[in-house]
Formats: C-alpha cells, structure tokens, sequence
C-alpha cells in the first residue's frame, strides 16, 4: 500500500499556515503574535500526534527563525524540543514545525508552582539544563536571550523541556548591537554593551542567573540550596566574566560537586 505523505513533515510550501493547519487537523491552541513577531499553533493531527508550528509575520521574526533552524541543526539534546521540519509560505517566510510538550512556562504563574515542588524535581531541572547546555557548548554555540520563559515544566510527567532558543548563536562574538534581546534578570553585564565579547562564560552567567531563579524565584532570602551551591553560582554571576567559570562543563562539574 502506498505510504501517505506526513502533512506536516513532508510539506514542502503551503499558501497560509493557519487555514493549511485547520485542513489537516485540529488547532487546538492558538499563540497569538509575540514580541518576535511569530504566530505558533498547537495542531493535533487524525491519528492523535499533537504539533507545534510556529510561522514568521515579519522580516525580523524570519531572522530569528532562521538563526533557530540552524541552531537546531548543530544543537540536539532530549531537554532541548527539536526544529524537526520548515515549510515555505509567501513572502520569503518560513514556517517551522516541532513536536508538542506538555507543559507550562515558568514565566508567570507557574513558578509558584514549580517553586512548591519537592526540592528533589527542582534540582533534577537545573541538572536537566545544565545538561543540555553541555551540548550547546560542545557545538560552540552561545546562549542568548535565556530566561524562564524557556523553561516548559511538565508537572505531570516531573520533566522540564527548553523551548524558543531563537536568539542562541555561534560564538564568542563581538556585539553590534547596543543591547542583545533578553532578560534583565538573567542578562551578563556585558550584553548590554556595543562592542563586548559575547561567549561561553555570558552563557555560565544566564545558566547561574536561572539556577538561582529555579531555586529561589529570585529572591536570595527564599534561597533553597546549600551554602555551597550558592557559593557556585556566586562565581558564575560574577560581573567581570574572568572571575566566572570558564566554561559550562567547568560550571556543571562544580555544581554537581556541590549537590
């Protein structure tokens, strides 16, 4: 019997991606355009497989798109959801299609949540990123623009999954820029700056930043961690990047030495 073409896989160029989608399966979640400029759809196809498809509006968000499918090409890890395919749509866009995770952001609400687990989980997800980012290290890409908001925890399945690693780019590079997007809370000093190196201890300072974030919301009196543990990240968020850890692997192999 011949093989039916996947209709999101095997889709070459479509005319719209919302009506295309709505043909095919069922849109069961609509995000509507971000600060990005992107538009995603949750779709859940006959056979039951749930869908993540995420479309550029504008030149800008086709940028990040672009840098993301090759990000995603060098950079796989199982914390990490997948750019899996890229469909074409007018305009010189693309579109770009991931599997669904369950799950919520940990930007907003869901912190509390997450914050309330058993001290256990938390740890398990810190480990979970720091892992990944082993991967991100090892392919000499950087992170840009991590913050909890990347961060999807399942709290049914205890699993955290990283998503819209849009901005992450080889490095080191020197900034052109005034700022790179992100985060205040989670953002190096030297990301603010034109004509800073931005490399792997700017990703050391965002891994401590969103450890310390996972486990204390933010605030040092809500600390959860050890003194040790503390100490860590203390080095990892130094303000002058020589003081930090040289590395994530150097990061990681204190950390896990501290829990």
């Amino acid at each position: 019997m011949p093989v039916t073409p996947h209709p999101l896989l095997a889709a070459a160029e479509i005319p719209a991606v919302e009506p295309y989608l709505r043909t095919v399966g069922e849109v069961f979640r609509t995000f509507q355009e971000q600060d990005s400029g992107c538009v995603s759809y949750g779709v859940q196809l006959p056979d039951g497989e749930r869908w993540f498809v995420k479309e550029a509006t504008t030149a800008a968000a086709q940028a990040s798109l672009d840098r993301a499918w090759a990000f995603h090409q060098a950079v796989r890890h199982p914390a990490i959801v997948p750019q899996l395919h890229r469909i074409a749509v007018p305009d010189g866009r693309t579109a770009v299609v991931m599997p669904w995770r369950p799950g919520e952001s940990l930007y907003g609400p869901a912190r509390a949540r997450f914050r309330a687990l058993p001290l256990v989980s938390v740890l398990q997800a810190i480990d979970r990123v720091l892992d990944a980012h082993l991967a991100v290290e090892a392919a000499g890409m950087v992170a840009v623009d991590l913050y909890d908001g990347a961060f999807l925890y399942d709290f049914y399945g205890d699993a955290l999954h990283l998503i819209d690693l849009d901005e992450y780019r080889p490095g080191p590079f020197v900034l052109a820029e005034d700022r790179l997007p992100g985060s205040a809370r989670f953002m190096a000093p030297e990301e603010w700056y034109r004509g800073s190196v931005i490399d792997i201890r700017t990703t050391v300072y965002a891994l401590g930043r969103s450890a310390h974030v996972l486990l204390d919301g933010g605030e040092r009196r809500a600390w959860r961690g050890t003194a040790g543990q503390l100490a860590v990240l203390d080095r990892a968020t130094r303000g002058d990047p020589a003081e930090r850890f040289a590395g994530v692997r150097e990061f990681t192999d204190a950390w896990r030495a501290a829990t």
